[in-house]
């Protein structure tokens, strides 16, 4: 009873045992199995010594031989770096913090390349940002930011390419003059700004004058115009007033002539002898001599009936 009990024993411990080794197993070759993420690289060594540089996807390393050295990430980066105190070339010192944009494109030389890479890229900033400022004085330095943008990514972009790593940008994110400096600078703006205004306000009331001017032109100009149109007007309506004036009498001529050559018509129509028209002739000369005329020129004939007349008055009285 007691053996069949030890041997019991002995088959439980060598399952658990087989157990353990089992799960010790399973967890060595889980171990073994890496997934690289996307944006991401891993630097696996074998046996102390570079063997690959894996990318994104499943792979499998051997246990106790492989390992991974380094996971790098190929995303691009930012580094902010603290200001750093330059002197430019006329002698001024003042504080300049740069941002740094790069990205790793070796993971190899990334890992193996440079002790500390971000310290590294700080001191070589640092360093090249010196030896630019010094080729230039304080105002170059305040209106060159993007020359100096520049001439610090190419110089920086060359001295870490031997680390894996290429440098998008540089910028220069200030740029603090000293204290006295930037009083001047303060002062210098201030009367800037109030020369501006000066012109402006100067602009302003020159254009005000010559909108009054402009204003006054063209109400003069109005004024001529209303009161050209206003005589033509009324040129118009004194011509109008003539032509109607004149049409009137012409009408009126004429309507006298037609009555008198009615008159006349009837007159022959009717058998009328030559003392009729004789007499007609008298009626006439005596509408005219009512007239103011001075001048009176009498036709001979009726000269004639005249004479005529006073023979016949002188006989009566006789």
């Amino acid at each position: 009873m007691k053996g069949n009990f030890l041997i019991a024993a002995a088959n439980m411990g060598t399952i658990v045992a087989v157990i353990i080794l089992a799960v010790v197993i399973l967890l060595v070759l889980a171990s073994c199995i890496k997934i690289v993420p996307q944006a991401k690289a891993f630097v696996v060594e074998r046996l102390g010594g570079y063997r690959a540089t894996w990318s994104v996807g499943l792979h499998v390393k051997l246990p106790f031989i492989d390992r991974v050295a380094k996971k790098v990430n190929l995303k691009e980066q930012v580094i902010d770096f603290k200001p750093q105190p330059v002197i430019t070339k006329d002698n001024v010192t003042m504080q300049i913090d740069t941002v740094v944009f790069f990205q790793i494109t070796d993971p190899k030389l990334y890992a193996y390349g440079v002790e500390n890479p971000l310290m590294a890229i700080e001191n070589l900033t640092a360093t090249s940002l010196r030896n630019i400022i010094g080729e230039l004085e304080l105002d170059q330095t305040l209106t060159s930011r993007e020359l100096i943008n520049t001439k610090m990514r190419s110089q920086l972009d060359v001295a870490t390419d031997p680390w894996g790593i290429k440098v998008n940008r540089v910028e220069l994110k200030n740029i603090i003059p000293p204290r006295e400096i930037q009083d001047s600078m303060e002062k210098q703006m201030k009367a800037e700004r109030e020369r501006r205004e000066k012109i402006l306000q100067a602009e302003g009331e020159k254009k005000s004058t010559i909108l009054v001017s402009e204003g006054k032109k063209e109400s003069a100009i109005l004024d001529a115009e209303a009161e050209k149109q206003a005589a033509i007007l009324r040129a118009e309506a004194k011509k109008e007033a003539m032509i109607r004036e004149a049409e009137g009498q012409a009408e009126a001529i004429l309507k006298v002539q037609q009555a008198q050559a009615e008159g006349i018509r009837l007159i022959k129509e009717a058998g009328a002898d030559e003392s009729v028209l004789h007499l007609k002739s008298l009626e006439a000369f005596a509408k005219a001599a009512d007239g103011k005329a001075t001048k009176i020129i009498i036709p001979s004939d009726i000269q004639g009936i005249a004479g005529t007349v006073k023979s016949l008055v002188e006989v009566a009285k006789d």
